[in-house]
């Protein structure tokens, strides 16, 4: 009786032990999975902050009048787009300095409030949607102030992740606006359903068996073949 009773309490340490062991596995992979989502925030910061450096060097290798020319492009195309997604408040500003014989760039966002103008850094203006939009109008900007102008399409991944929904629309119409300004196609990889809304063909990609499949989406009627 004595064996059968310590046996019972074997098998109930034993189970108690499995279930402990599958609360922790499930607590190291929910920790694992805060962790890589961790990891591709700060990638997708540095991108930002490399582009954000790259403009910087365009600016401060340019002559004095390119120099002021693309400053003035950048500022009022970066401002359009902050305006087209976030309404007719904001603006982009960009300062030119001399540091030790090297022009230096800095970047700001305004904001007019009440008459009162207020300056912050892109990446201390509401949130990440404010970076999102600068980062994705400042590629724009570089390719069409860059010369001899490059061709082909814009291609974009995941653009505006971090936009809060009710920005979205506006921001796909910005990118609509410059397709038609600048005459170049816009290619763009989302998992936002609200982005192909405007798009003249939307190509699904899924995973099924291990395999990529490719499906036709929406194609929109616009009398072009």
């Amino acid at each position: 009786m004595g064996r059968n009773n310590e046996l019972v309490r074997l098998k109930e340490s034993l189970t108690a032990a499995g279930e402990e062991g599958l609360v922790r596995k499930a607590r190291r992979d929910e920790l694992q999975r805060y962790l890589e989502d961790f990891e591709k925030r700060i990638a997708e910061n540095e991108k930002k902050q490399n582009l954000f450096e790259k403009v910087r060097l365009l600016l401060q290798e340019s002559a004095e009048h390119a120099r002021k020319q693309a400053k003035s492009q950048m500022e009022n195309l970066v401002s359009n787009a902050l305006q087209y997604v976030f309404g007719p408040l904001f603006r982009f500003e960009i300062e030119l300095s001399d540091h030790g014989g090297k022009p230096v760039a800095e970047f700001y966002v305004v904001t007019e409030w009440d008459g009162v103008s207020v300056k912050t850094k892109p990446q201390e203006a509401r949130g990440g949607g404010v970076v999102d939009v600068i980062s994705l109008a400042l590629r724009v900007a570089m390719i069409e102030t860059f010369r001899p102008r490059p061709e082909g399409p814009l291609i974009l991944d995941e653009p505006g992740k971090h936009i809060s929904a009710e920005y979205i629309l506006p921001m796909l119409e910005f990118l609509k606006s410059a397709s038609d300004t600048f005459g170049r196609q816009v290619i763009l990889v989302t998992h936002n359903s609200h982005l192909t809304e405007g798009a003249d063909q939307v190509l699904e990609v899924s995973l099924k068996g291990g395999k990529t499949e490719v499906q036709p989406g929406r194609i929109l009627d616009n009398g072009t073949e």
